[in-house]
């Protein structure tokens, strides 16, 4: 592939003065003038430069921030607000440059016609034929193209020295004291004027288009685009003042091609028409085939690959050419544009608006990667360049400018649905890391209050899939009210097993990735399993989110009874609420929720608030809900019913759980709570971890309670929360 060929001028500076100096400047910029006044006409320059000034600088900015490769307006907002914004920008900019071309080249067919003689042909026929040789000079190659933009620019240059010639020989005074109020005719107002002038200045992307072919786009893009800025900013504004001091406001208003009659030689002016519309038909037949060809080579769509290809040594998007001149030609042949026109602008307008924001996120979020070798651009200014695009959206037609947005935001999110992974970081990730910074540190400020509790849950399922049930329940728990872990121990040292622990964590992210669960990987390393336990529930976690949850698996085997209570004291010595799951058998299917209600055996608050607390998150899943939920206590005689009912009663309309209170009359509560659970879903019974040396005892006599049960779980609240709030 050869190296890219073109300096700041070629590049551009030209494309960009070439397409920034157009038709309105000939046709309709006398118009503004006349109707406007010469201050009000200033005013509308300077406020519409003002825009192009911003969004240049944040250009500049953020072409100084990457390495630029092709791709325009389409490369610098996909590697900056992400692939989502970046594709329906690409499509967006791509099919208004292919319809700008078909409206330039009318542009000059129209202007042709009226000056030459067309041997008979129809608008449309001539429009076709230019169309075809602006194609074939695209075709060829960029470098032709710049070559034919050079000698545009001289004739260019020529029409204007004509016009300022004719202009100063004309300049009277008094007649631009005449010209400095405004003389609007009906229909008309200053904003009017400013939506008819702005779409003259919507052609700084012009070189940033062009960025696959510079030598150096990071020292061309800012310098050849602010200097394309500034020194039509000059012209337009030399123009104000001698299309006021040449002619009187009516003959302003009246002719359309004022600056003609006002050259020292008229036909440079009209050759200036000819080369203002060439020029912009050239330009944006070179820029969007190259958005395009960006846009596949990302592969966004894949429908679009093949028009990614490049060929020849430079790399020319010649398939994109064809696609792009097809496009044009299908609007030439359609006839009448101005109702496309609006469309364009808006474009234009929400592509330079998306480009500020790109550069305000980039700013904003203090990422140390934003470092921009571009340094006059601050967050604020490229803050007011995304709104002044906007309010100039609305201002020249707000259904227009409604239609736009739509269209963007649709794009957006069709290309969100197809989950495509970009392949660069973009300012997402600095966005998401500052909100959720600025959030920690707020949180951390906050007093804590128990109503404000939220299950935070570390579950220890191993590996994923060799405890899937534990991931599940954690999930369960958790969906879109908490955070969920998934923790692993591996046993051994450190230095042994780093390659080991990179493993295990890919294989939890792609369990999280494959179940689809919302839930983070966390793998350590210790000599023990009861080290590792030890630490990860003391270090995981980052200020106020820390675990306050420990979900564990029941041991299958009697032996391992006190090592496994010891764990639980160490746990609840470190003031975590620990949730046990134990299973008689294994499930088949751990996603599949079991028929029958969710019983909640009552002891006390201590216990029973977690408890409760934690069957009515599982009824808020799809596989749960509706099920019923059961507070039930035991007592040994009747003499306490009424008072035991009405006590369940309160505390569930407190907690306000939809549940239903009821009391069992038994002598023995390890058989009541087999015999009245035995068809349940699942049964929560509350526990208090186990003094040294009971460890084993515990386990026994929490196995002899469940007995056959077939799904319990076991709960030890370190409080913090409470339901009565």
């Amino acid at each position: 592939m050869a190296a890219p060929r073109f300096g700041t001028f070629g590049g551009v500076f030209t494309p960009c003065t070439l397409t920034i100096l157009g038709v309105i400047m000939f046709l309709r910029f006398g118009t503004v003038v006349g109707e406007a006044g010469v201050v009000y006409s200033v005013a509308i320059v300077a406020a519409a430069n003002a825009i192009t000034l911003l969004t240049s600088l944040s250009l500049s900015a953020i072409a100084t921030n990457t390495r630029v490769r092709g791709g325009g307006a389409y490369f610098l907002i996909s590697r900056s607000l992400g692939v989502e914004f970046g594709g329906a920008i690409g499509v967006v900019f791509f099919l208004a440059q292919s319809i700008s071309v078909a409206m330039y080249v009318i542009g000059f067919s129209e202007a042709y016609r009226d000056a030459l003689p067309s041997g008979g042909l129809t608008l449309a026929a001539l429009a076709s034929i230019v169309n075809a040789g602006v194609f074939v000079c695209v075709f060829i190659g960029a470098g032709w193209t710049i070559k034919v933009q050079y000698l545009i620019l001289a004739l260019l240059a020529a029409s204007l020295l004509s016009f300022y010639v004719g202009a100063a020989d004309s300049f009277d005074s008094t007649l631009l004291q005449q010209n400095v109020d405004p003389h609007f005719s009906p229909g008309t107002s200053l904003f009017t004027m400013f939506a008819l002038f702005f779409p003259a200045v919507t052609g700084i992307m012009a070189g940033a288009n062009m960025s696959g072919d510079l030598k150096n786009p990071g020292r061309s893009i800012p310098l050849g685009t602010l200097s394309a800025v500034a020194v039509t900013a000059a012209v337009y504004l030399s123009l104000v003042l001698m299309l006021g001091a040449a002619r009187p406001a009516s003959v302003l208003v009246g002719e359309s091609l004022v600056m003609g009659t006002i050259a020292r030689w008229p036909v440079l002016i009209t050759a200036g028409v000819f080369a203002a519309t060439l020029s912009s038909a050239l330009g944006s037949m070179m820029g969007a085939p190259r958005i395009l060809q960006a846009f596949a080579r990302d592969n966004v769509l894949e429908w679009l690959r093949f028009v990614g290809v490049g060929s020849g040594p430079a790399n020319e998007p010649r398939r994109a050419i064809v696609v792009t001149f097809a496009i044009s030609q299908v609007c030439i042949l359609l006839g009448d544009l101005d109702a496309i026109a609006p469309v364009v602008t808006m474009a234009f307008l929400i592509t330079y608006g998306l480009l500020n924001l790109a550069t305000f996120y980039e700013a904003i979020t203090k990422n140390p990667s934003y470092r921009p070798r571009f340094r006059w651009c601050h967050w604020s200014m490229s803050l007011a360049g995304a709104v002044g695009c906007l309010a100039v959206m609305v201002l020249i037609d707000w259904r227009w400018a409604s239609a736009a947005i739509l269209l963007v935001a649709m794009l957006h999110r069709y290309i969100s649905l197809k989950e495509i992974q970009s392949r660069w970081g973009d300012v997402h990730s600095g966005v998401l890391f500052e909100r959720a910074r600025r959030n920690l540190l707020a949180l951390e400020e906050e007093l804590y209050h128990p109503k404000n509790w939220r299950p935070i849950v570390l579950a220890l399922s191993g590996t994923g899939w060799s405890r899937p049930h534990l991931a599940v329940y954690g999930h369960w728990l958790t969906t879109g009210r908490g955070i969920l872990t998934l923790g692993q121990i591996i046993t051994g040292e450190v230095d042994n097993r780093l390659e080991r622990r990179r493993n295990q964590e890919q294989l939890l992210h792609r369990f999280i990735r494959e179940e689809e669960l919302e839930a983070f990987p966390a793998v350590v390393v210790a000599r023990h399993v009861s080290d590792g336990i030890e630490a990860l529930v003391q270090s995981h976690g980052l200020g106020a989110l820390r675990p306050n949850t420990i979900l564990v698996g029941w041991p299958n085997a009697p032996n391992r009874g006190e090592a496994f209570g010891a764990m639980l004291r160490s746990v609840a010595g470190l003031e975590r609420s620990i949730v046990t799951v134990r299973f008689r058998p294994e499930p088949d299917d751990a996603w599949q929720a079991p028929p029958g209600t969710i019983d909640v055996w009552w002891r006390g608050h201590q216990n029973g608030d977690l408890m409760l607390l934690l069957a009515y998150l599982l009824t808020q899943n799809s596989g749960w809900r509706g099920r019923t939920i059961r507070v039930l206590r035991v007592i040994a005689n009747e003499a306490g019913y009424d008072e035991v009912h009405q006590h369940l009663t309160n505390l569930i309309e407190t907690a306000r759980i939809r549940a239903i209170p009821q009391v069992v009359i038994a002598p023995d509560a390890q058989q009541a709570i087999q015999a009245t659970s035995a068809s349940s879903a699942v049964v929560f019974l509350g526990f208090e971890a186990p003094a040294e040396g009971l460890e084993q005892a515990f386990f026994d006599r929490m196995e002899a309670i469940a007995g056959a049960l077939p799904r319990t779980v076991f709960v030890s609240s370190s409080g913090g929360m409470t339901l009565d709030m």
